[in-house]
């Protein structure tokens, strides 16, 4: 199965470190993000990947190269304008002649899914998309109250709301690559809809494995503190 890993971002929030380097490329420990994403793709036997690059792409391809240093074989796609989180997937389906189901995933997550056990799930659930999905609790930093008319009714002293949350790993078949329209900018969350408007079948795939984002400055000094969760 071939594997889109979406490595193409400004990294905005995690600045200024991103003004040098890729976040891909910022290291956790002693080893890049990216590398590490690899080395558990590799392990899994996902070998065949689609590097979607933007933002800084050559100082990724000098890094990378082919793949074959770290065991894998990588093709790039390069984007000249920011495409989304679903449009570099019409390009790969184009340019590589996508015709079995695809692995997508963010290239700023580490976590220990076990990516087969997903794929899988979207086999044997004869799936169209699978979206990764994890319980994500967020605790208040404020009370909240609640109100009826101008009288309080209750109020509960930072309480905490759990919800699933998508956690930027996808397995979909060809036929969803379809909906993404060529050469545009277009998310997930577009592509998802589209899809089950059109009546294919979406499904969530609940990740009990570690797993963290790193998408801003708190989620990186967590993975470098919690190194020995995701290793």
């Amino acid at each position: 199965m071939k594997v889109v890993i979406l490595a193409g971002g400004l990294g905005t929030r995690l600045r200024p470190l991103t003004f040098s380097i890729p976040k891909p490329l910022l290291p956790v420990g002693e080893t890049p993000i990216l590398e590490i994403i690899l080395s558990k793709l590799k392990s899994q036997g996902l070998t065949d990947i689609i590097m979607a690059v933007g933002y800084k792409s050559e100082l990724i391809k000098t890094y990378f190269g082919d793949g074959s240093k770290f065991g894998v074989d990588i093709k790039y796609l390069e984007e000249d304008k920011p495409l989304g989180t679903a449009g570099p997937l019409r390009l790969a389906k184009d340019r590589f002649e996508i015709n079995e189901p695809v692995l997508l995933m963010n290239g700023d997550i580490l976590t220990r899914l076990d990516f087969n056990k997903m794929i899988d799930f979207h086999l044997n659930n004869k799936s169209d998309i699978t979206v990764g999905i994890k319980l994500h609790e967020y605790r208040s930093p404020y009370g909240v109250i609640e109100l009826d008319g101008d009288n309080i009714k209750e109020i509960r002293e930072k309480p905490s709301f759990k919800f699933d949350i998508s956690t930027g790993i996808y397995v979909l078949n060809p036929q969803a690559l379809d909906f993404v329209p060529k050469d545009s900018f277009y998310d997930m969350p577009s592509l998802i809809k589209d899809a089950m408007a059109k009546g294919m079948k979406v499904v969530g795939y609940r990740i009990d494995e570690y797993w963290i984002a790193v998408e801003h400055m708190d989620n990186y000094k967590e993975a470098i503190e919690e190194k020995e969760k995701w290793e």
